[in-house]
């Protein structure tokens, strides 16, 4: 059994008269092994796009087939697996017929046969290449632990609008999927949905040649992952009320319309799959108004693996009239708010310069630009000069670039999210 341990940073005093109580729970795995173990099977899909574009240049469709052969040969003996070609229908790749085989030297080395033979052509229908996932994921015995990896070029063309929402409402819950789009021509909106969804990652890979090392890292990351499913369970006692959590470390991602009541006064929260890591999520809490000196237990945060309690914190809220305590913001929740801030900062920014509003887009990028520089967020801030010179980073002064290349700009929003961890001072 992994171990988790849960360590809570807030400001648990509140001035008279508010309510609500902010904490940062960071939450450590330990001793996770690799995928299928446990008792639990592991399966693994591969879906490549070989839409007709895909041969425009021909670069791409031999690098995803480089990319998926590399990701097949990380995956763990035993485990479940399938390969599919995406374009008009999701077709099986390997194996032949429609189900999944268990990973062996033989499957194997017939499944990379199989992906050196694939052809582009056709349209664009993502929608249906998540049908088909949840399909074959649902075939495997047992309850396992699926993962996928998706892989396209484009928007989707010649599929109905409605198909992609209702494959997706489907597949919430059946399996994590991480989304990579080759090139400049997709859309980031489309596969950021399907990451927020299915609890994955969503990234920009504008060369070709970039494609295998990033498919070989994500199918060691996923094989490493030996904690099948982790939820959050928060308990707020009966008159308060869960504002939001949200993960904040290592990015950004909103887990509050995700909840599941599991009674009046408890709601789980997915996690997804872990290996030996550390997130940190910042969950907000609406209390009733109390008197100086009253304490309160705001909420009390479990980490749950297959109903079991594995670690749990407490957040507090203790009201009082001294202002040097109440006004002191817990330096971690001040550092993820902040980072929060960053991302729906370039986000906004960006939508606004591609509507042509220049001024709203300069005003937005240049608090992204201050926020990224007081946080120490050397990654954006080096994506973000790509799309505005930085003229104060301090005062959040910039100046938009003409010409910037559009695969700069789409790596600065789906890297958005991704957040620096705070730094702990080391204790006395």
């Amino acid at each position: 059994m992994a171990d988790f341990t849960a360590e809570v940073f807030q400001n648990e005093y509140l001035a008279q008269g508010t309510t609500d109580a902010h904490a940062v729970v960071s939450i450590s795995c330990a001793g996770a092994g690799t995928a299928g173990q446990g008792g639990t099977a592991a399966a693994e899909i591969v879906i490549v796009d070989t839409s007709g574009s895909m041969d425009m240049p021909v670069a791409k469709i031999n690098a995803a087939r480089r990319a998926a052969s590399v990701a097949v040969e990380e995956i763990l003996d035993g485990t479940w697996f399938a390969v599919l070609s995406g374009h008009s229908i999701a077709q099986m790749v390997y194996p032949p017929n429609p189900g999944m085989v268990r990973m062996s030297a033989g499957t194997r080395a017939d499944a990379l046969a199989a992906i050196g033979q694939l052809r582009s052509g056709g349209a664009t229908a993502i929608g249906a290449w998540v049908a088909a996932a949840t399909e074959l994921f649902g075939q495997v015995p047992g309850s396992p632990q699926c993962h996928a990896i998706l892989l396209t070029d484009g928007r989707i063309e010649g599929e109905a609008a409605s198909v992609l929402p209702n494959a997706l409402r489907k597949a919430r819950g059946k399996f994590q999927c991480d989304c990579r789009g080759i090139g400049a021509d997709w859309d980031v909106e489309e596969l950021r949905g399907i990451a927020d969804a299915l609890l994955g990652s969503v990234d920009i890979v504008a060369e070709p040649a970039d494609l295998e090392a990033d498919f070989a890292e994500m199918m060691r990351t996923a094989m490493s992952r030996g904690v099948a499913d982790a939820r959050l369970r928060v308990w707020a006692p009966q008159g308060s009320d869960v504002l939001f959590v949200r993960q904040v470390a290592p990015s950004v991602e909103d887990l509050t319309p995700k909840a599941t009541s599991i009674s009046p006064l408890i709601r789980e929260y997915p996690t997804g799959a872990w290996s030996d890591e550390s997130r940190d999520y910042h969950i907000a809490v609406r209390v009733p108004v109390a008197d100086p000196g009253q304490e309160r237990l705001a909420a009390r945060v479990e980490v749950v693996v297959n109903d079991q309690v594995l670690a749990k914190g407490l957040v507090r809220a203790l009201w009082s009239t001294d202002v040097e305590k109440t006004t002191r913001i817990d330096p971690a929740v001040a550092h993820y708010t902040g980072q929060a801030q960053l991302a729906a900062a370039i986000r906004d920014g960006l939508a606004a310069k591609a509507a042509g509003d220049e001024r709203t887009a300069t005003v937005l990028l240049g608090q992204a630009a201050k926020l990224a520089h007081e946080s120490g967020n050397e990654n954006t801030t080096r994506l973000l000069t790509k799309v505005v010179d930085v003229v104060d980073a301090d005062a959040g002064t910039v100046r938009l670039k003409r010409d910037v290349a559009k695969a700069d700009e789409m790596a600065l929003d789906t890297r958005s999210t991704k957040t620096t961890r705070i730094r702990r001072e080391p204790q006395p």
